[in-house]
């Protein structure tokens, strides 16, 4: 919204605009601290007998209608500068008061009848007989033309001109086009048509407000005047209307009919309903000052009481808290009184700083409902919040300790990303085929169907993060990425009608719905250049990450080899490759424990980019739940035994069935004294083993923390160990 530097100053003092040391722009910086923010600026060179003058872009919010206009922004300029207002005078009717002959009042020139006061709450109307329509002077054709409005003549100008400087919005009748010199404020009727100023034939319905005569509608309440009873060069006498229409009629109008002006701007957002006459005076007096004529004596008015808004009780020391700074009570008293408001103290008070604030009329529609921290913001934006020193709050107590559940996340995502894997969002929707091709901690339960899917892709809530992440896994590896390492964190659901979930699996208290938070890990792809010695990643790398999410968590997990399509305790693994597919549990639970887990590769019909790329992808999902410690999982400092240890390696010959998790079970089982670590080695399976068996190869590290162990202690307990797990498992 463009403003003149110059108009301003008619209303407040300012020093020459390209001054450098307070000129235009040290104008615009004080503004836009105001709250006011300057988007343009742009010099405007002298022109004859006019001086140089500057525009000023201003932003000016929703909120504030009473700063779309000269005057109110002078008003926030003498506040600002501390300096007087000078509002422009108002002129008196050219006739007698008490002349009431025939046609020479305004009653008796016309007749006003406003048939819909809730939304037309008043309405002013002078009449001005005797004009000459013409080009208007170059004062007032140059004001308007520096703020980008087209000068049309004194009349209409005229109107534009008090429009831009009061902020209310007027119109001017052609008084003898009117039929029966009537002006009538009614709701339109269904159909009804009015070509209005722009040449455009609208139909109006009746949820819109029109300004008719005794025949027709002459133009839109608010938005655009009637082309039947525009000024023109052939008029004489002129109806001068002034009013305040209900916003929200102007509004639902003007967007019905696709209209802007900027009497509908302003009137959206609420213009003052005590500007009316008052206006129309100032509007009325430069008519008859550049277009002759009289302004006939009396008023044509119409209006209804509008209730005024309850003071505001606000407290001086309340704002110095709120803001943090001390704050003097006469220039907060200043502040306020110099934008309008009405400042009484409170004197029940004994400190003095409590006062009763009413806001002025001109900014009610900014103060509906009000609190006394709006007040508040009117004295700190004037006094610049950069005045304010940046501050951090007192804290009078202790920060509530972190809720287990959100460090336990904050813990699973820090860790895997320190082991290289980055984390990853996808939408909590997914086709049904997807959902069913992928294993799910809800295999059990039927997808929960959306109502209104953004499309097929999308038609169910997930079951399981895996079908998700796999995609993006795929994604990357066809746009040429050497490797894919992705995490993810979020939330499973299931219909949990038909087959219900555990207690011990059950996240949510949702009826018929089981949700369950999970976190799904997948690796694929080649570990640094071929120069590097790189390597192709499998399931036991993604195996070892797993693992130490455990530890890091404080919790220990085993993998329990399951077959392809198995489903243990809920538990699927369809969609991974047989041989390659293991269930995660909880380490010191029983045997028949739920699974909290799955881990494996992906079969070939699931792992949609390797025929693209040659390279297998390795997944696994768990539920968060099963990371959580049933103790404080802090780290702890180990420290090393200063007594040297020794390794020995044993080959146990065993069936092909039995897995390494039930060996290293067996192993803690056997409680050998010293014992430090026992690590798989080796597995070998081809010449010299007998088939079906397979050799395992286990490192043990024997080390005391009291002494040395000598080599024949360490002979007794390696051979102890080897004669407990031959017994057990030896083919």
């Amino acid at each position: 919204m463009r403003f003149s530097y110059r108009w301003l100053a008619d209303y407040v003092d300012l020093p020459d605009p390209s001054a450098e040391d307070d000129g235009a722009h040290v104008l615009a910086t004080q503004l836009t601290d105001a709250g006011l923010a300057i988007e343009g600026f742009e010099d405007v060179p002298a022109d004859g007998d006019a001086p140089a003058d500057a525009v000023l872009d201003l932003e000016i919010t929703t909120n504030r209608p009473d700063a779309m206009n000269h005057l109110g922004l002078a008003r926030e300029i003498a506040v600002l500068r501390d300096t007087p207002l000078r509002p422009p005078p108002v002129g008196e009717p050219s006739a007698a008061d008490d002349d009431t002959t025939e046609g020479q009042t305004a009653a008796g020139a016309a007749k006003l009848v406003v048939e819909d006061l809730a939304r037309c709450p008043r309405y002013v109307a002078l009449v001005i007989r005797g004009v000459t329509v013409g080009p208007s002077p170059d004062g007032l054709r140059r004001r308007l033309e520096t703020i980008g409005v087209r000068s049309i003549n004194n009349v209409v100008d005229v109107t534009n001109y008090v429009l831009w400087e009061t902020g209310q919005p007027l119109h001017a009748f052609d008084l003898k086009r009117l039929e029966g010199a009537q002006v009538r404020v009614r709701p339109a009727a269904e159909g009804e048509t009015l070509t209005t100023l722009d040449g455009v034939e609208r139909t109006l319905d009746p949820s819109m407000l029109v300004i008719a005569d005794a025949a027709q509608p002459i133009a839109l309440a608010g938005i655009m005047g009637g082309a039947d009873s525009e000024v023109t060069e052939a008029t004489v006498d002129v109806l001068l209307e002034s009013a305040h229409f209900d916003p929200a009629t102007v509004r639902r109008g003007a967007k019905t009919l696709g209209m802007h002006t900027d009497a509908s701007h302003r009137f959206e957002r609420g213009t003052d309903p005590e500007a009316c006459l008052w206006a129309a005076r100032r509007a009325a007096a430069m008519l008859v000052d550049v277009a002759g004529g009289t302004l006939l004596t009396g008023t044509l008015e119409a209006r209804v009481s509008l209730d005024p808004p309850p003071p505001i009780e606000i407290d001086l020391d309340a704002l110095a808290a709120f803001a943090g700074i001390a704050i003097d009570t006469e220039e907060a008293v200043r502040i306020l009184t110099g934008l309008g408001f009405a400042v009484e103290r409170d004197a029940a008070a004994a400190d003095g700083r409590r006062y009763r604030v009413t806001p002025p009329s001109w900014r009610q529609p900014d103060f509906v409902d009000p609190y006394p921290a709006d007040v508040y913001e009117e004295v700190l934006r004037i006094i610049g919040l950069d005045a304010i020193p940046s501050t951090l709050p007192a804290i009078g107590d202790v920060d509530a300790p972190v809720a287990p559940r959100i460090a336990l996340r904050r813990r699973i995502q820090d860790h895997l990303a320190a082991c290289g894997l980055a984390e990853a969002i996808n939408f909590a929707f997914l086709d049904r085929a997807r959902d069913a091709a992928f294993p799910s901690p809800l295999g059990a339960q039927q997808p929960i169907a959306l109502r209104n899917p953004l499309s097929e892709r999308y038609a169910v809530l997930r079951r399981g993060l895996l079908a998700n992440l796999v995609e993006s896994a795929h994604y990357n590896l066809r746009r040429g990425a050497d490797a894919v390492r992705l995490f993810e964190i979020g939330h499973a659901f299931g219909d949990d009608r038909d087959a219900p979930v555990p207690d011990a699996l059950r996240e949510s208290d949702l009826d018929g719905v089981a949700e369950l938070e999970t976190v799904a890990l997948v690796l694929g792809g080649r570990a640094g250049t071929p120069w590097e010695g790189g390597r192709t990643f499998d399931v036991f790398d993604l195996k070892g990450i797993v693992e130490s999410l455990a530890a890091r968590c404080g919790v220990a997990l085993v993998a329990r080899p399951a077959d392809a399509d198995a489903v243990v305790a809920g538990y699927g693994t369809h969609g991974l490759r047989a041989g390659a597919a293991a269930t995660l549990h909880r380490a010191n639970r029983a045997n028949d424990a739920p699974a909290v887990g799955v881990i494996g590769l992906l079969a070939d019909a699931g792992a949609g980019a390797r025929s693209q790329t040659g390279l297998d992808l390795a997944v696994a999902e768990l539920r968060v739940a099963a990371l959580l410690p049933e103790t404080d999982a802090r780290l702890g400092v180990t420290v090393p035994p200063r007594q040297p240890g020794i390794t020995v390696d044993t080959t146990l010959n065993h069936p092909r069935d039995v897995a390494w998790t039930t060996i290293a079970a067996a192993i803690d089982d056997a409680r050998v004294d010293d014992l430090r670590t026992a690590r798989l080695k080796d597995r070998y399976t081809g010449k010299g083993v007998t088939a079906g068996t397979v050799n395992t190869t286990i490192s043990f590290h024997f080390q005391s923390d009291a002494r040395s162990l000598t080599q024949d202690e360490v002979n007794d307990r390696h051979q102890a160990l080897a004669r407990a797990l031959t017994e057990r498992f030896g083919a």
